[in-house]
């Protein structure tokens, strides 16, 4: 596997996807589940509880639903158990369990259930942490050969920062995502035409939709 291949499959193993028919299916068959009886299907229950906080983190209340009330964190556990191929969700268990295990380790606490959002909050905005170009351009590399080891069948190490870095952008990107494409976000909160009407290119989106982009349902 060449590196370039290897980080363009690195990025599609997680954060980046098109709304195609099977991940729209599994977009809608999400919003009937209930959050608080879940069940992950990927995610150790454990994991489960710090994904929801997490992209609540991301996400969170205000005069619009949080991640986790419009079942995004369900939606991303479905994806990664039903979507991924099965080589790259094991790079995303490696992720979880490097960013999970210095939350414990800075936390002082034994279980993933002890965690609460404080405990999660520093460690996230550690690795969302934007990065000089010389330090983004050798982890870039450090993942790429790190991929392209995995590519080969070898068992390569990753560096904690790297790892919880890849993971907290992507979970961002993909929250982010989700959280967009849900129907309620689409239909209540952003700009929504349930049967398009006259493609108006150049005119004011304050005019056309009071400030709101339009959904990516439209």
């Amino acid at each position: 596997m060449d590196r370039r291949k290897a980080l363009k499959n690195m990025g599609l193993a997680f954060g980046y996807t098109v709304a195609t028919p099977t991940v729209i299916g599994l977009l809608k068959s999400c919003k009937s589940e209930a959050a608080i009886n879940w069940t992950p299907r990927f995610f150790s229950p454990g994991e489960g509880k710090v994904l929801m906080k997490l992209v609540d983190i991301l996400l969170p209340k205000t005069d619009t639903p949080s991640a986790s009330e419009v079942n995004v964190h369900i939606f991303i556990d479905r994806y990664l158990d039903e979507v991924i191929p099965t080589d790259q969700q094991g790079f995303i268990r490696m992720l979880m369990g490097k960013f999970t295990g210095g939350a414990l380790s800075a936390s002082g606490k034994e279980t993933l259930d002890e965690l609460i959002l404080e405990d999660l909050e520093p460690i996230l905005a550690t690795a969302l942490k934007v990065q000089d170009p010389e330090t983004a351009k050798a982890n870039q590399e450090a993942l790429g050969a790190y991929m392209e080891a995995l590519g080969k069948g070898e068992t390569p190490e990753l560096a904690d920062e790297i790892a919880n870095a890849n993971f907290a952008t992507t979970l961002r990107d993909f929250a982010i995502w989700s959280y967009k494409n849900t129907e309620y976000v689409g239909e209540e909160v952003l700009a929504y035409a349930s049967v398009p009407g006259e493609n108006i290119a150049c005119e004011d989106v304050d005019k056309l939709t009071g400030g709101r982009v339009w959904s990516p349902s439209r």
